[in-house]
């Protein structure tokens, strides 16, 4: 946060906000969900990404690259994205009903940062203390473009509307292998976690599920219960975040 140096963004800009709020707890459980829907990118996954086995190592791996490429400077940023390349690069095989695979393709690599962006946006706009205006939406996604570009994504929307019809244009390509739906019920269902941490974490999953659209949820068996999720998933999801957010104050700033 502190080092010296130039940086691609600042505290006052959409994309710092949005990564920095405690709602991309939820926001992070709503893209791995959503990115899994692509078979290629969740064989990827399942194949070489050793979720099971070390699920918070790479989630650490991955609140990394988030952190130094939005608050770090561009020298740290840009070196690990190669880092992330080079890696991708290594990241190939094929999918369980034949076809290959490579992390390194940008059609995946678009899916990915697609299902990211808007996770992160739309779990902002429901939790953020303070929601984006539309005008800021928009900045904050052409902001995300910085960093994708960067990685291999060719043509990123840079507006809510185009990120909307980026998202409807995979919709064919999607589906729920088995491989996604047994990465929902471990996000879901048996995270690695002590028992005393499991509601607070179910407090989250469930706020997730919720902010996934119908579509999503049917392929995944995942339930659609609106006047449930309305009058619980949703409160419960904002306490959770509240508390979150509560919890990552400074030392030295008021705790309301």
């Amino acid at each position: 946060w502190d080092k010296p140096g130039e940086r691609w963004f600042t505290e006052t800009d959409p994309i710092w906000r949005v990564h920095a709020d405690a709602s991309m707890f939820i926001a992070g459980i709503r893209a791995l969900l959503l990115q899994s829907l692509h078979p290629l990118a969740m064989a990827g996954v399942a194949g070489h990404s050793g979720y099971k086995g070390d699920p918070w190592g790479r989630l650490q791996r991955t609140s990394t690259f988030l952190a130094t490429t939005t608050f770090g400077t561009i020298e740290d940023a840009e070196a690990l994205i190669a880092k992330v390349r080079g890696i991708h690069e290594g990241v190939r095989g094929k999918a369980p009903d034949g076809r290959p695979y490579a992390a390194s393709d940008p059609h995946l690599l678009k899916w990915v940062h697609i299902a990211e962006a808007d996770s992160f946006l739309r779990t902002h706009q429901r939790y953020a203390g303070t929601p984006l205006t539309p005008a800021e939406a928009d900045t904050y996604v052409a902001q995300s473009c910085v960093v994708a570009t960067r990685l291999g994504v060719i043509d990123p929307p840079t507006t809510v509307a185009a990120l909307d019809a980026a998202i409807d244009s995979y919709r064919t390509e999607l589906q729920g292998t088995e491989a996604a739906r047994d990465a929902a019920r471990f996000l879901l269902l048996r995270p690695p976690l002590p028992w005393s941490a499991r509601p607070g974490y179910s407090a989250m999953a469930g706020a997730a599920v919720s902010l996934l659209p119908q579509w999503a949820r049917q392929p995944l068996r995942l339930p659609y219960l609106p006047l449930a999720e309305r009058a619980i998933a949703i409160p419960v999801g904002g306490a959770a975040t509240s508390v979150i957010r509560w919890a990552l104050k400074h030392p030295h700033e008021p705790r309301t």
